[in-house]
């Protein structure tokens, strides 16, 4: 008896190393998850796995909030897209650099969107074509394509509704095509949309969602039902689809109330979605500075941002979350 008991204890070691390995092997991320070294402004962030290296990598738009003397909103002009990278599973990252967009395309990026396919990587950016102190002027969402995230070369200048333009977010349909959802501020900042056979041409549709001012579209799909995210500067408004053309707008809003974390204390903005290992992870930034005890005497502390995750949970056909709750997260690598 004792020789099958020594038997059977052996078998049972490996096994509760490798359950007790399973278990570890999500990390609480950080809060903030990220802050940039340079501006200290960045928001709008995407992820996405970078094949070539191995990595995650985080892009974002970074706005100039510890620089002095800029008038109006030109801190938040004048910066190319910034870069950081994770190589735990995004609960670390570190600082990589900028993204190298051609010229002339190069005084102000705001808000990408980047996707694979077949190998190469296509970002769909938008661009302002200055560096300007107020928001009435041209901005267009160009089309750029990349071998390593790095390294971009332009395409096209898309043909949109408007030439005030932002916020492009990309999806492939289950027909193999694609379909674009970005903000058109000419039209009360309504949420519009396009459609391409190829990524390279594409057809504007109008109008996807109109019925509150919002921006930074992200659309994902996740329980069996598709989603769309918009950012409307009070948390994030929530909608879901069948088909992704009609909307359905959720009551509540998302990371409305002020969390209790660092740099969390106040409405998260502008999302991206990434759906990884059955799991969903909702990135956002914040402007911690903005609080209502703020002074409004410290422009640098009301600019500053901070990026932020958490992860998403469906409870009774809706989107939960709790942004106080640490939030563990290992990405694995897209199949």
């Amino acid at each position: 008896m004792s020789r099958y008991l020594i038997v059977f204890f052996l078998f049972l070691i490996p096994f509760t190393a490798c359950t007790q390995e399973t278990e570890k092997a999500d990390e609480p991320a950080d809060k903030p998850l990220f802050r940039d070294p340079v501006y200290d402004g960045a928001a709008d962030p995407v992820v996405i796995w970078n094949q070539e290296e191995k990595k995650w990598f985080m892009v974002y738009t970074n706005r100039r909030a510890n620089t002095e003397g800029l008038d109006g909103v030109t801190w938040v002009h004048g910066t190319r897209i910034g870069i950081s990278e994770s190589t735990d599973g995004g609960a670390t990252w570190e600082y990589r650099g900028t993204s190298n967009i051609p010229s002339p395309y190069t005084e102000t990026h705001w808000a990408p969107d980047v996707i694979e396919h077949e190998g190469l990587y296509h970002m769909y950016l938008t661009y302002v074509p200055g560096v300007f102190d107020n928001w009435s002027h041209p901005r267009d969402i160009i089309h750029l394509t990349s071998e390593n995230l790095i390294d971009w070369e332009y395409q096209s200048t898309l043909d949109l509704a408007s030439n005030r333009v932002i916020d492009a977010n990309v999806m492939q349909l289950p027909d193999g095509s694609w379909r674009m959802w970005y903000n058109n501020e000419v039209d009360n900042k309504a949420i519009y949309y396009a459609d391409s056979e190829d990524l390279y041409e594409w057809e504007d549709k109008g109008k996807a969602v109109g019925d509150q001012a919002g921006e930074g579209p992200n659309v994902f799909q996740w329980k069996d039902q598709y989603w769309m995210v918009t950012d409307v500067w009070d948390g994030l408004a929530l909608y879901k689809s069948d088909d992704l053309l009609s909307w359905e707008r959720i009551p509540g809003n998302l990371l409305q109330e002020p969390g209790t974390g660092e740099d969390d204390q106040v409405a998260g903005q502008h999302p991206d979605v990434l759906i990884n290992n059955g799991r969903a992870y909702l990135f956002y930034f914040t402007h911690p500075g903005r609080t209502e005890s703020a002074s409004g005497n410290d422009p640098y502390q009301e600019r500053r941002s901070s990026i932020q995750v958490v992860e998403l949970k469906y409870e009774d056909g809706r989107i939960v979350l709790d942004r106080n709750e640490p939030t563990y997260i290992d990405l694995q690598p897209p199949q």
